[in-house]
């Protein structure tokens, strides 16, 4: 008899709690006569016990056995602490929130790839049953009960294996995060996220609440009962304890209170979105957890675009007493990703025993330590895995981490919208060039990495995408770009040859479709209405951004027409720093579904541009035909020809506007603070221009809060985000700092 029970942990009938069972007594053995009625099998066995090195008191634990097998041996090894080795696993997922059948699709691949591998515990991504990106649909009572009915349907993949992963429970009519431990066919216990991430772009305490340190109880379902909370797990004499994401960040992190109990791994569930320079931070706390805990860290988590703004980027990572073992690919376009690596056991225990500072937790029965058989089948060691790939050690990393992380954005929005494809408004400018040169991207990375039959089956709701040719080199026209991207250029009487022939060059060059419109007739009737409404001429001297404005809102119906026919997402191109003065016309150059350049500033993306024109992708080259939109000063070409129009006139050079920003924005700081680390900052600008620069600033921030609200969705890449609806809040009506800026006004003037 095996002695398990459908539902949970099994109990030992001596245990004072439901989720404790002696160790040795509940192990999954045949209880055999002592004494064995062939003498030569117990000299065969006492050699053989022998050969092991196991210490007397756990031999006689299992002298009731009559010829000790393989597997009663092997549990006498590890119990001795001999047994050294273990292969684990992490996995990154592209999961969909409320995507049932397909987030437990790629759950149960993950768990095939690992056990293909050779791994007996795999560790999947927080929250993965639901999707992470749930928002107030948490709260549903259908959510919660799916959740748990589509674990029910995993648990029975995980024969001969040790599987973590995140969900969300109700228990005493409060909502939780938490992870699942499956072990071998059983939900052997729950694990409740103890920490909650509340700032930047997460919300969980909008729908969770944390659990508090130290609790244990009990969950009821189905007619079952289940331990939850604050516990750890002992799974055939190997001791496995949790940090769900958050946990990880905060000083008191719960892996250090694990560690007296002795705990052999700690799993780490997350969900960690991609911003500039995370990466190295989240790999740093794997790697000091691992040290300080003395213990073997796995650490899995999202990858991919899961619900439209948040990109993240996989990266699974395995760590075992300060040294990184294995790490996963960031930004792939493959649904699933295992890592996998042999973690050393014996080792982080000797590191621990020989920790002066290390003091056990001596108790008979941990109150929440869940105890389960299971068989730790003996490991061969192997090398680390640790290569990164090329472009992680390119000197441009960050322009590197930008390119993939929009790619992957744009591929997973147009293959879960279920777009056909994607229409830019190609100016001739940096920005909608940089839109049209991230799709082209997006079809390179996305075709290298998948091939192009994995690229049109990843596609497959787009017809006839596999039956384009693979470009050599990026691309052909009548490639796969082209009929996943339509450019068009929408010129006037105040554009210039200049842009339209960039913006052919470069529609050109990248394989996309290029057509153009003439706007000037559509301008003329809405003009001739008003000033027929009006009863006079409007002028530039008297309606300048009125005149302006309706150059960029007569663009926008035409494209739209065109998005809609051809059943594409229209991408608006819209950047950060405009965004942040509002520099931009609500329902002209803002038209579109999804805005990917909005969460970047523009210093950044001219340097971006510089970087694809000369050195582009590792492994793709650059795109030289950029030079075109390189060598031009950006302007929106709004106003006549002739009064030279650009958008540093109009407003600040760009760098001084993006410094302004992170200063005023991120940093909170005041006009007068602003304007005083300004003049360390910029000290060749007189007082005076420096001034003008902070006071436009403020008052352009203040009254352009609407516009913020109503930009399309946009991608979150760094922590500088001015997304109101995920990172930073401010009132749409307000004040305007008149006050500050009047107290800055009398500053200046002392000074000069």
């Amino acid at each position: 008899m095996s002695g398990r029970r459908r539902g949970g942990a099994s109990l030992s009938k001596h245990s004072s709690k439901p989720w404790q069972r002696s160790t040795l007594g509940g192990e999954r053995s045949n209880r055999l006569p002592a004494e064995s009625p062939h003498p030569e099998q117990s000299t065969q066995s006492e050699a053989r016990w022998a050969s092991t090195g196991v210490s007397p008191d756990i031999r006689d634990a299992f002298a009731a056995t009559r010829s000790p097998s393989s597997t009663a041996i092997r549990r006498a090894v590890k119990l001795n602490g001999i047994m050294n080795r273990i292969r684990v696993a992490a996995a990154a997922l592209n999961q969909t929130p409320l995507d049932w059948s397909g987030n437990r699709a790629n759950i149960i691949e993950a768990i095939a790839q690992a056990r293909s591998a050779g791994a007996r515990i795999l560790c999947l991504p927080e929250l993965c049953v639901t999707g992470y990106g749930c928002e107030d649909t948490f709260h549903s009572p259908g959510v919660q009960e799916m959740a748990w009915r589509v674990v029910q349907e995993i648990v029975a993949e995980t024969a001969d294996m040790v599987v973590c992963l995140g969900l969300p429970v109700l228990h005493r009519n409060a909502l939780f995060s938490c992870a699942g431990v499956l072990v071998d066919g059983r939900i052997v216990g729950l694990v409740a996220k103890r920490h909650l991430s509340g700032d930047g772009l997460h919300y969980e305490p909008r729908w969770f609440k944390p659990w508090p340190s130290g609790v244990r109880e009990t969950l009821a379902r189905g007619g079952q009962q289940y331990p939850i909370g604050d516990v750890v797990f002992n799974l055939g004499g190997v001791k496995l304890g949790l940090e769900i994401c958050e946990d990880a960040w905060v000083a008191a992190r719960p892996g250090g209170g694990m560690s007296p109990q002795g705990i052999d791994l700690i799993l780490n569930p997350s969900a960690s979105h991609f911003a500039f320079g995370k990466y190295d931070v989240r790999q740093r706390l794997v790697l000091e957890g691992s040290r300080a805990m003395n213990v073997s860290y796995i650490y899995a988590n999202l990858l991919g675009n899961e619900a439209g703004r948040v990109i993240y980027d996989g990266g699974a990572l395995v760590a075992s007493a300060g040294e990184l073992v294995a790490a996963g690919s960031r930004f792939s376009f493959q649904p699933v990703q295992v890592t996998s690596a042999v973690v050393d056991v014996a080792a982080t225990r000797m590191r621990t025993s020989q920790q002066a500072s290390f003091q056990p937790a001596f108790h008979a029965h941990h109150d929440g330590e869940i105890e389960h058989p299971f068989d730790w089948p003996d490991v061969e060691p192997e090398a680390e895995q640790t290569t990164r790939a090329a472009w992680e050690s390119s000197a441009s990393v960050k322009e590197e981490e930008f390119t993939r992380a929009i790619a992957l954005g744009l591929f997973d929005y147009l293959r879960k919208s279920r777009s056909q494809g994607f229409v830019v408004s190609l100016s001739g400018g940096a920005d909608s060039a940089a839109t049209a040169c991230l799709v082209a991207l997006m079809t390179a990375l996305a075709r290298d990495e998948l091939g192009e039959q994995g690229f049109a089956e990843r596609l497959r709701h787009i017809p006839r995408l596999g039956e384009c040719p693979h470009p050599d080199p990026l691309p052909a026209r009548e490639g796969p770009v082209g009929r996943l991207l339509h450019c068009v250029y929408q010129g006037s009487r105040n554009s210039s040859q200049t842009t339209r022939d960039a913006a052919a060059t470069v529609a050109e060059a990248i394989g996309a479709t290029f057509s153009e419109l003439r706007i000037d007739r559509f301008v003329d009737g809405y003009v001739e209405e008003i000033q027929r409404l009006l009863g006079r001429e409007l002028t530039w001297e008297g309606d300048d951004i009125a005149l302006q404005n309706i150059q960029a809102r007569a663009r926008g119906p035409s494209v739209w027409l065109l998005a809609n026919v051809k059943r594409f997402l229209l991408l608006t191109t819209s950047n950060r720093s405009e965004a942040a003065v509002g520099y931009a016309t609500m329902d002209g150059d803002t038209c579109g579904g999804l805005a990917p350049i909005a969460g970047i500033d523009k210093a950044f993306l001219r340097q971006w541009l510089a970087w694809l024109e000369r050195e582009g992708p590792v492994g793709h080259g650059p795109i030289p035909e950029l030079a075109a939109v390189n060598r031009l000063q950006p302007t929106a070409e709004l106003r006549p020809q002739a009064d030279g129009q650009t958008d540093e006139d109009d407003l600040m050079p760009y760098a001084v506007l993006d410094w302004i920003e992170r200063t005023a924005i991120r940093d909170k700081q005041g006009p007068l603070e602003v304007f005083r680390r300004m003049r360390v900052r910029f000290p060749d600008s007189a007082p005076a221009q420096l001034h003008a620069w902070v006071n436009r600033f403020f008052s352009l921030w203040s009254r352009n809060q609407w516009k913020r609200e109503r930009y399309a969705p946009s991608f979150h890449v760094d922590d500088e985000n001015l997304d109101p609806k995920t990172w930073c809040r401010f009132p749409i009506l307000s004040g305007g700092f008149a006050r500050e800026l009047a107290e800055l006004s009398d500053y200046v003037e002392r000074l000069l």
